[in-house]
């Protein structure tokens, strides 16, 4: 029981760090990426064949996964700076498809349909247990790292630029702010993030193939952003560890229903998960930790007696 809920908790750091990457850029700069299991996948396979067919250290696959994150995002965005809202969104899942059906045809690159399976784990996967907790704490670390960061982000000038920008990109650019570059930079961090989980999970799973790569998971970290507040990444933090929760509660509630055979099960969890996507935009539109207004920085306006 301890191994399966240490391996929940790794699990769900990972979605803790997608859903930080969706909180940058749908929640801070107002971009809508339902591509995001692309960039989990572009992730995933880089650090993979790197530390496997290029024998390099895990970690430096893991910084290559940012890199090659970093790169698709900023690729994605200048194809798109005339897009905005709903062809956005349409365009990046379009990329993430892309990237799957790559994934599953080019099979000198990603060895196709059968994925890439004993991807180097860094430590020891026996015992398991001993194994899982030092993924907890490794994963754990980094989601408090993008934590971090991305909290002196937004309160920094450059978070409340791409504030300005999801509210009113006209508005941000007469005041003088680089809208176009602002938001390639929100974009491809939010993609280098992604990527990253992508990684990890491949590093921790040991085997990745393109039908771990659905839009499903879109849907889910989406779930979890808005559950925890989209403009916090506090918010995505405690949603993601929620979803986990609540995805893993319904695996044995579904069970549980009696006359219900597993393909009935699975089909019951994905209502469930619709469910509550419409229960919480209903009951809590604003998440479980809503962003909060800040103040101009001390000295930022003058009085109006200095005028006078």
């Amino acid at each position: 029981m301890e191994n399966y809920l240490v391996a929940m908790l790794v699990t769900a750091g990972i979605y803790a760090l997608l859903a930080q990457s969706v909180t940058l850029a749908w929640g801070m700069t107002g971009l809508v990426n339902l591509g995001l299991a692309g960039f989990w996948a572009i992730g995933a396979y880089a650090s993979a064949l790197a530390t496997q067919g290029g024998a390099v250290p895990v970690p430096v696959g893991l910084l290559l996964a940012l890199a090659a994150g970093a790169v698709a995002g900023l690729v994605v965005t200048f194809s798109t700076l005339r897009l905005r809202d709903d062809y956005l969104a349409i365009v990046t899942l379009g990329f993430a498809e892309v990237v799957r059906l790559v994934a599953a045809n080019e099979i000198w690159l990603t060895r196709g349909s059968d994925g890439i399976s004993n991807i180097p784990g860094h430590f020891a996967r026996t015992p398991t247990f001993g194994f899982n907790l030092a993924w907890l704490a490794v994963v754990t670390v980094l989601v408090f790292a993008v934590w971090w960061a991305l909290r002196r982000l937004a309160a920094a000038p450059w978070g409340r630029a791409l504030r300005a920008i999801r509210e009113d990109q006209t508005v941000a650019s007469v005041a003088g702010k680089p809208v176009v570059r602002m938001k390639a930079e929100a974009f491809a961090i939010s993609a280098a993030i992604a990527a990253l989980a992508g990684a990890l999970y491949g590093h921790y799973s040991s085997y990745i193939a393109p039908d771990l790569f659905q839009p499903l998971v879109t849907i889910y970290v989406f779930l979890a952003v808005t559950a925890g507040g989209n403009g916090r990444a506090t918010g995505a933090v405690v949603g993601a560890y929620l979803l986990i929760a609540f995805l893993e509660g319904t695996r044995f509630v579904a069970d549980a229903v009696p006359g219900v055979t597993p393909l009935q099960a699975a089909a019951l969890r994905e209502m469930a998960v619709g469910v509550a996507l419409i229960l919480v935009l209903r009951l809590r539109p604003q998440g479980l930790f809503p962003e909060r207004n800040q103040q101009a920085p001390a000295g930022a306006v003058a009085p109006l007696e200095s005028n006078r």
